[in-house]
Formats: structure tokens, C-alpha cells, sequence
């Protein structure tokens, strides 16, 4: 189920730095959840310069190099997890995704926004059915020991 999608302005960093983001992101998500990291998905969406508005100008109407990628480059991402799984837990991942963002690709901390989405086991589906029933004995047992999905 852990799903984190980054959006980045295209061409704003470099490759290595994304992919060591992305490695360094997918473990998190995993240790935070406690999930095997086989069931970890990370994806990066690359936006358009000239079609990406931040704090008032079009990304590529600013001065940026990659050598001082610090411009409003504004990255954003978003990640699902389960309902109910705790509200600590959820603003652990916010913290930590980004404080990943902040030190691979360089960028201003106050520019990272970011985004937790519960989805309702029953409307979640692995390999065409539903989570809740795919995964029943993990939520059962989560319960049973008073954790939340």
C-alpha cells in the first residue's frame, strides 16, 4: 500500500540526487510503516517550467542553475496510507519526507509542501481486491494488539 508520489519541476536536479531521494524515501516509508519494502511504490512526476506557477511567477520566468537549485522550484508530494493508521505516524512520514526533500535536492524548507491521503481499506485494491480483505489477518491482528490499520 505505501504509495509516495514527489512532484518536481522538470530539470531543476539533478538525476542522482532524485534517485538518492527516492531510495532514501522508499526506505523511510517502510521503517515509519513498518511495511516490507516490496510493498513500498515511489513515483516521480516531473512538471513543466513554463507551466508551473509558485509564490507569484512561472518557474522558468526565475533564475535557477543547478549548482543553486534554492529557486522557487516548490516541490510537493503526496502519500497514501491506510485509514486509521495513527496521526503521529502520519505527521512522522510529513517530517521526514520533508526533511529528505531539503537535504537531496537542496531546496528552501518552507517551500516543501506535502500531503497525507487515507484511503479506506475497502476502497483500496491489491491485485484487483480489496485491501481489506487481502490483507484482513494484518488489520485483525493490528486491532487485536490495539493498533490501528
Amino acid at each position: 500500500m505505501p504509495i509516495l508520489t514527489l512532484h518536481l519541476v522538470d530539470g531543476r536536479h539533478r538525476p542522482d540526487d532524485i534517485r538518492a531521494l527516492v531510495a532514501a524515501c522508499a526506505a523511510t516509508y517502510a521503517h515509519e510503516l513498518d511495511s516490507p519494502m516490496d510493498r513500498v511504490r515511489v513515483f516521480v512526476r516531473f512538471h513543466d517550467p513554463a507551466l508551473t506557477f509558485v509564490a507569484g511567477a512561472f518557474v522558468d520566468d526565475v533564475e535557477a542553475s543547478l549548482e543553486d537549485p534554492t529557486d522557487l522550484t516548490a516541490p510537493f508530494f503526496e502519500f497514501i496510507v491506510l485509514k486509521g493508521r495513527p496521526l503521529a505516524q502520519r505527521q512522522n512520514l510529513l517530517a521526514a519526507f520533508t526533511d529528505l526533500v531539503v537535504s537531496h535536492l537542496g531546496v528552501r524548507r518552507e517551500l516543501v509542501r506535502g500531503r497525507a491521503i487515507e484511503v479506506d481499506p475497502q476502497d483500496w485494491g491489491i491485485g484487483g481486491v480489496p485491501a481489506f480483505t487481502t490483507r484482513a489477518s494484518e488489520i485483525a491482528a493490528r486491532a487485536a494488539a490495539g493498533t490501528p490499520q
